[in-house]
């Protein structure tokens, strides 16, 4: 027992720290990770590290969250991987939480630093775009399912619609890719058996069809708030900037955020260390103080928790299929054109609105994708010329 207190007090000392330090994406998380968990702590090898990377990418959600929540039940039971989450997200949780708190405490709204948050968002979705598209659409027909997706989310924006354009671009990859795909993918073992698999599996689609029965009976706002925060958390492929526009559908067309509201979140959630995701905290307690936040934070990471312990019994086997992996070609390149959409509108149809908005998104995007910037330092770079570009009328 003691043994076991003392093992899950350093997952929560480690994850912290992580959670402190890691700023720059998933991919930067997954380097951090690499450093602390495996090369300096080695509580496990290279190996089953990237069976798990593996797991993550083919499973919606967060994929450096998840990974650590993986790595936490390894160390420490499903007790260590709740923990290993808290101690990754809780500081950019608070942080986005007081940062929406001062927003609405203080009329910040207008601000020119706000503004330039927005240009930041717009700089950093587009540098997202470009690595994904190269990774995600390296071929013409996945091309081609990248510029449908985007031309049906501009002309019919709303998450129904994103959902269906997902689930077409599954079953076209499916009869495009499964003949292409890696014949052969290296199996790993888990410690999680298949009935814990099953009934976490069978709660999360127990609840993606409960919920949103209840948010209607109820009309409460907490439980549609865990509703809908729990649906986008349910279905974003391809990392956390998916998030924007499934977000941006959900809360400014119904007036809970306005679209500065909603941009200047964003811009700031590229600021702080941890997961993306975590934006989810801003929105909740804009929408509904310190409670919302907390409820939106739970709901947005909880379909994660389920779908790491509901797949890691099945995974080893679904990813020898090339059907699968075909389906799986298909949903991310879908992801690229949501993501297209999402940088037309929002994002860059609210934040350049002139020449000078222009040109500050350029050299941000140049700092970005020439130089390797890491993001944190674009988004002070950002404010600051801002501030300066005002000031001198420029």
């Amino acid at each position: 027992m003691m043994k076991q207190r003392h093992s899950l007090l350093e997952i929560l000392g480690t994850s912290l720290k992580l959670g402190l330090t890691s700023f720059g994406g998933p991919v930067a998380h997954l380097g951090y990770f690499k450093n602390e968990y495996i090369d300096k702590r080695k509580w496990l090898d290279d190996k089953t590290y990237a069976d798990i990377i593996a797991l993550c990418q083919f499973l919606p959600g967060p994929a450096s969250s998840q990974a650590g929540i993986a790595i936490g039940i390894l160390r420490g039971g499903l007790l260590g991987g709740i923990i290993s989450w808290f101690g990754f997200t809780i500081p950019s949780v608070l942080i986005l939480m007081l940062f929406a708190q001062a927003f609405q405490a203080f009329s910040i709204g207008d601000a020119n630093w706000i503004a330039s948050l927005k240009i930041v968002a717009a700089a950093v979705v587009l540098h997202a775009i470009l690595g994904m598209g190269k990774s995600l659409t390296p071929d013409k027909p996945r091309i081609a399912i990248a510029i449908i997706a985007m031309f049906i989310m501009l002309w019919f924006p709303s998450a129904i619609v994103q959902i269906a354009v997902i689930f077409g671009a599954g079953i076209l990859g499916y009869f495009l890719f499964s003949r292409n795909t890696a014949s052969k993918v290296e199996a790993f073992t888990v410690s999680i058996n298949k009935v814990q698999g099953i009934i976490a599996l069978s709660i999360f689609f127990l609840l993606l069809i409960v919920l949103p029965i209840m948010a209607i009976l109820f009309n409460n706002q907490y439980i549609s708030i865990f509703d809908t925060f729990f649906r986008v958390g349910s279905i974003v492929f391809g990392g956390g900037h998916v998030v924007l526009p499934l977000l941006e559908q959900e809360v400014v067309p119904n007036g809970f955020l306005t679209s500065n509201e909603f941009l200047a979140g964003y811009g700031m959630a590229q600021a702080v260390p941890g997961p993306l995701f975590t934006f989810a905290s801003y929105i909740g307690t804009m929408m509904s103080g310190i409670a919302g936040g907390l409820i939106a934070t739970v709901a947005m990471f909880f379909p994660s928790f389920l779908l790491i312990i509901g797949a890691l019994p099945f995974l080893s086997e679904l990813r020898q299929k090339r059907s699968f992996q075909g389906i799986l070609a298909g949903v991310n390149a879908s992801v690229v054109g949501i993501l297209l959409a999402a940088f037309y509108n929002p994002v860059f149809s609210s934040a350049i609105t002139d020449a000078k908005d222009f040109s500050l998104a350029v050299i941000l995007f140049a700092l970005l994708y020439i130089w390797k910037t890491p993001a944190w330092l674009i988004v002070v770079i950002g404010v600051v010329l801002g501030e300066v570009m005002h000031y001198f009328s420029i």
